[in-house]
C-alpha cells in the first residue's frame, strides 16, 4: 500500500467566479462536468493541436468563494503554464497562482490516505489509485518516486516530458483520448479543431504503447527499428518495461515481415494498452 511523494509535480491554482469558464474555453478536458474528489487528465494545446502543457485538473474549497480548480502538472514547466493560462484571462473574474507550499504525493494499492489528506482519484485509470494534496512536508511516505512511475508504466500511463516532447505531440498520440483526457463533445478550446478532424478521419498512425525486453537492456531515448526503418523512440523506462512512440502502420509491417523490434541492443515485444481502443496491428506481443 505505498505513497510516494512526487517532487517532479508542482500546483497552480485557478479560483474565483469565472474560474470555470476561464479554463473550460481553453484546456482540452471538460472542467464543468468534474466531479469533487476526481482528478481528470487535461492538456492546453498549442494553437496547432499539440500538447504543450498536461496535467491532472480536480476541483478545490475556496473559504469565502466560489471555489475553483487545481492543476497538478510537472514542476519544471508549471511557472510557464501560470503565465500562459494568465495570457487567457483577459477580463475574466478568476486568480490563478503556483502554489510552492502545495506538496503532492500518489497512493495506490488500497493505501490508507485518511491521515495524509483527502484522497483525489487518478481518474486516468482505476489501477492508479489517488492523488494526494497537502504542506511540503505533510506525508509519510513508504515509497519512492521512481515506484510510482514504475507503476504507472507498467499500467501504460504516459507523462509529458517523459514520454513525448511538449510542443512535439498530438493529444491522441499521448493516448489523451484514450484516458478522458479530451471531450470531444465541449465546446471550442485553443488547438481543437486540429483534435476533433484527428478524431473523427482516424489519423492518428503513431501512438505510445507498452514495450518489454525480450533479450537485453531497454534503455530511454533509443531508437526503435525494423530492419533499417525506424518506428519510433522509446520514452520513460522501468527495469525491462516501458513506453515507447511508435508507427502503428510499420509496427504492422514489421510483423508481416517478421523483422524484429529493437531498441539498440535490446529485442522488444509490443502491446497494446489493456484500456485502448484504438485498432493495433498484431506483432510479437509481451504478455
Amino acid at each position: 500500500m505505498p505513497i510516494a511523494l512526487l517532487p517532479d509535480r508542482a500546483v497552480v491554482t485557478c479560483t474565483g467566479e469565472d474560474a470555470a469558464g476561464l479554463l473550460q474555453g481553453v484546456v482540452t478536458c471538460n472542467v464543468e462536468t468534474l466531479e469533487p474528489g476526481e482528478a481528470r487528465l487535461g492538456a492546453l494545446l498549442t494553437p496547432q493541436g499539440k500538447v504543450l502543457f498536461d496535467f491532472l485538473i480536480s476541483r478545490i474549497d475556496v473559504p469565502g468563494a466560489d471555489g475553483g480548480f487545481r492543476l497538478d502538472t510537472d514542476a519544471a514547466r508549471a511557472p510557464d503554464l501560470l503565465k500562459r493560462l494568465t495570457l487567457y484571462r483577459l477580463r475574466a473574474k478568476a486568480a490563478l497562482a503556483l502554489d510552492p507550499t502545495l506538496g503532492v504525493a500518489a497512493a495506490w494499492g488500497g493505501s490508507d490516505t485518511a491521515i495524509h489528506t483527502d484522497p483525489v482519484r487518478d481518474g486516468r485509470l482505476e489501477g492508479l489509485g489517488n492523488r494526494l494534496y497537502a504542506a511540503q512536508g505533510a506525508f509519510s511516505a513508504d515509497a519512492t518516486e521512481a515506484d510510482y512511475h514504475a507503476h504507472r508504466i507498467a499500467l501504460g500511463i504516459p507523462e509529458g516530458g517523459r514520454d513525448f516532447a511538449f510542443a512535439d505531440a498530438f493529444p491522441h498520440e499521448a493516448l489523451m483520448d484514450q484516458l478522458g483526457g479530451v471531450d470531444f463533445k465541449k465546446g471550442c478550446y485553443v488547438g481543437q479543431e486540429v483534435v476533433s478532424r484527428m478524431q473523427h478521419r482516424g489519423t492518428a498512425r503513431t501512438r505510445l504503447v507498452p514495450v518489454v525486453a525480450l533479450e537485453g537492456t531497454l534503455e530511454s531515448g533509443a531508437e526503435v527499428t525494423s530492419g533499417a526503418r525506424s518506428l519510433g523512440t522509446v520514452g520513460s523506462v522501468a527495469g525491462g518495461r516501458g513506453l515507447a512512440m511508435l508507427r502503428l502502420d510499420r509496427l504492422a509491417d514489421a510483423h508481416a515481415t517478421g523483422e524484429p523490434l529493437r531498441a539498440g541492443a535490446a529485442r522488444l515485444g509490443a502491446e497494446k494498452p489493456s484500456f485502448a481502443t484504438f485498432a493495433f496491428p498484431e506483432t510479437v506481443q509481451a504478455g
